[in-house]
């Protein structure tokens, strides 16, 4: 298959339905953490497809590997998140599990891509 746009990688298929994920786990957060933990940790998980799209819209494969850097980081930063979030009791194992299945699929899938560009 031909890739067009950015829409069509699986990298950036997964990582809006990680994105979905997240926004149903931090649905229930406590109200005080509607412009803390709850936001931040919706903010790293945009960040993930964003940076997949803005970097294959570059016109290098170097700019794009970087911004596939950028998505694991933010990535990073959102399984960081949901650990904290299941240490205060916002979230439990069960749903933490999942999002970390989606994420470890998700960071070999960016990986992968990475190294494909290279």
């Amino acid at each position: 298959m031909r890739i067009r746009s950015y829409k069509d990688l699986i990298a950036w298929q997964k990582a809006i339905d990680l994105t979905i994920a997240i926004y149903g786990a931090t649905k229930n957060f406590p109200r005080e953490e509607t412009f803390g933990l709850a936001s931040q940790l919706r903010r790293a998980a945009i960040s993930i497809p964003s940076n997949i799209a803005e970097g294959h819209s570059r016109n290098s494969t170097r700019e794009f590997a970087h911004f596939l850097t950028i998505a694991v980081g933010s990535l990073n930063e959102a399984e960081t998140q949901l650990l904290i979030a299941q240490k205060l009791g916002y979230i439990n194992a069960d749903t933490v599990d999942i999002l970390f299945h989606h994420s470890t699929e998700m960071s070999k899938i960016l990986h992968g891509l990475a190294a494909s560009l290279k």
